[in-house]
């Protein structure tokens, strides 16, 4: 049984559902690849008979590319209040990661920014070596995660590796991201399928309730105060979203001017960060 919506396509086969973002250019996160994920997470919410979800690309250099910095960089600079509610991003991922299926993030190209956050709200990841780059370059740009990346990724690799990846802006090899710990493991591109196949329906064949039980036990036991962090986060987002001394609108003009959210200039950004202070 198949479905699609403009962005993400569905394939029900057996128990697993098989969720394909194929949203051109890049599969930038903006307004209709969120809204995508969010009719994803409804229908997921509401399968009491798949229990294994898998999220992968159709492009095969991309997995998500991360957030739309031509948005970002057009958001007024206009101070807003403290926020004291998860805004729609937040939402729609801890959904995700809430599912009562077991969530498999396959990973073929770049995830950085956004597309790391959406595969750290899955319960688990796999990725391509010498294919998959995972990166969270939002400091460079001005601003800081804001769809989980400070919260989660911290959760998973500890402090000191979670400063090194947000404060330093740079690129993650898969084997580097394994050796982290921000994904499970890197496996042969020619492997990978195969692998996260195998797994997904082995994990399948397992009694629903048992595994809504073991998930919930698991998340508990880490994620115990995930939105009170989550909310922080959202908060300092916001300061530097509209603090005039932010260098958020320089540096996303920076970054749009030398082409880089572009299928060519993505491969530089990492190095394109250190520049974009420059004028």
């Amino acid at each position: 049984m198949s479905d699609s919506s403009d962005a993400i396509r569905v394939e029900i086969r057996g128990r697993v559902a098989w969720a394909t973002i194929d949203h051109p250019p890049m599969n930038l996160l903006g307004a209709d690849l969120l809204g995508a994920l969010l009719g994803l997470v409804e229908r997921m919410e509401g399968d009491e008979d798949t229990r294994v979800l898998v999220l992968r690309s159709a492009d095969p250099d991309f997995f998500i590319a991360h957030g739309d910095v031509e948005t970002i960089a057009t958001v007024p600079t206009d101070p807003v209040a403290e926020a004291q509610e998860l805004p729609f991003t937040h939402r729609i991922l801890e959904r995700l990661r809430r599912l009562p299926q077991i969530s498999i993030a396959q990973i073929e190209g770049y995830a950085r920014g956004g597309g790391s956050e959406v595969s750290l709200a899955c319960d688990m990841r796999f990725a391509a070596r010498e294919k998959a780059v995972f990166g969270q370059p939002e400091v460079p740009l001005g601003i800081l995660p804001g769809a989980g990346g400070t919260a989660r990724l911290t959760r998973l690799v500890g402090r000191a590796r979670a400063a090194e990846i947000i404060l330093g802006g740079d690129d993650f090899s898969a084997d580097e991201a394994e050796r982290y710990g921000w994904i499970n493991r890197a496996l042969p591109p020619d492997e990978l399928g195969r692998f996260v196949a195998r797994l997904a329906e082995r994990i399948a064949s397992y009694p629903a309730l048992t595994l809504l039980e073991a998930k919930r036990v698991i998340q508990g036991i880490s994620d115990e105060s995930i939105e009170r962090d989550l909310l922080e986060e959202q908060r300092a987002f916001d300061r530097l979203m509209s603090d005039p001394r932010s260098e958020r609108v320089a540096r996303m003009a920076r970054f749009l001017e030398l082409g880089i959210q572009t299928r060519v200039g993505e491969r530089k950004l990492a190095d394109a960060c250190e520049t974009l202070g420059e004028t």
